[in-house]
This record gives C-alpha cells, sequence and structure tokens, in this order.
C-alpha cells in the first residue's frame, strides 16, 4: 500500500499514518497498536507514537506495508 504526502508536508506522524491508511479505527486504537510494539519503520520496531515518517519510508504493521511517498 501506498501513502503520498500531500502539499509542502515533510512527515506525517505515525498514529495520524496508521488512521490515514484505516488501519487504525481511531488515534487510541493507534496508540495501543505502537505501544504494543506492532509496528515497524524501516526495520526497526518503533515505539514512538509521534514519530516523523517521510518520503521513502516503510512502515510494517502485521502483514500490511506502508510505503511513504
Amino acid at each position: 500500500m501506498e501513502f503520498e504526502l500531500k502539499g509542502d508536508t515533510d512527515y506525517i506522524e505515525l498514529i495520524k499514518l496508521l488512521k490515514a491508511v484505516n488501519v487504525a479505527g481511531s488515534g487510541a486504537q493507534a496508540k495501543l497498536m505502537v505501544e504494543a510494539g506492532d509496528v515497524s519503520v524501516d526495520g526497526h520496531r518503533e515505539y514512538r507514537k509521534r514519530a516523523k515518517i517521510r518520503r521513502g519510508s516503510t512502515v510494517k504493521i502485521f502483514d500490511i506495508n506502508i510505503l511513504t511517498k
């Protein structure tokens, strides 16, 4: 799956990305996924809910890969 950053934004926060691609139904659910260690960014576990996800990064949660463009 791909997610395109719009406008002149350099990044999106991790929990906002999970909501934007409908992996999480709410911000609270997204936070729980991150806290549980279910999310990795560029091959590394990510526990920071507000981690800045930039163009070219790959976020993996469960069997879903999200490429940011």
